[in-house]
C-alpha cells in the first residue's frame, strides 16, 4: 500500500502537489520569518531560504523532505512486517526490508524523472529516504531488544 502511495505521488507534477497556496490560505507563517531569515543553503542546485522561496516555500521544502523520511520509514516497517511472515529469521527480515526500501527509493527517483516538472535527485532524496529506513531499523531493533528483555523477565 505504502509503495503505491509513493508511486502515485512521484507520478504527479509539482503543480499538483504545491502546498504553498494551502499554507497561505490557512496559516499565517510570517511570525517564522524573523526566526529563519538567516537560514540559507543549497539543495539540488537551488537556494533554500526565505529570501528565495518566501516563507511558504521555505516551510513547504521541509514538509516535503520530512515526507520523504516519514514515508520511507513506514515503507521499511511494513516491509519488515511482511518479511517476518515469510522469512524465518528476523535479522534477515530487517536486512531485506532495509535493502528493499533503498531499492524502491532508487526506483522512485528514476520514475520521478519521467514526470513533468519533476526532477530526480539521486543524492539528496535517496539519502533522506535512507534516513527513514535507518530510523525504521532502529525502531525495529529497539522493539526487539525490549521484547527479548520482557521474555527473559517472565
Amino acid at each position: 500500500m505504502d509503495g503505491g502511495v509513493i508511486f502515485y505521488s512521484s507520478s504527479q507534477p509539482y503543480e499538483d502537489q504545491d502546498l504553498k497556496p494551502t499554507l497561505a490560505k490557512y496559516l499565517d507563517l510570517t511570525f517564522l520569518e524573523p526566526i529563519f531569515d538567516h537560514v540559507s543553503f543549497v539543495y539540488h542546485q537551488s537556494e533554500v531560504s526565505i529570501a528565495s522561496l518566501g516563507i511558504g516555500g521555505f516551510i513547504e521544502f521541509f514538509i516535503r523532505k520530512g515526507a520523504h523520511v516519514t514515508v520511507f520509514l513506514i515503507l521499511c516497517l511494513l516491509l519488515y512486517y511482511a518479511f517476518t511472515r515469510t522469512i524465518a529469521s528476523s535479522r534477515m527480515a530487517v536486512l531485506f526490508a532495509f535493502f528493499s526500501t533503498i531499492l524502491y527509493a532508487i526506483f522512485d527517483e528514476w520514475h520521478q524523472g519521467w514526470t513533468p516538472n519533476r526532477t530526480p535527485y539521486i543524492g539528496g532524496d535517496i539519502f533522506l529516504d535512507g534516513i527513514g529506513a535507518i530510523i525504521a531499523v532502529l525502531i525495529i531493533s529497539i522493539l526487539r531488544i525490549i521484547q527479548h528483555r520482557t521474555k527473559i523477565m517472565h
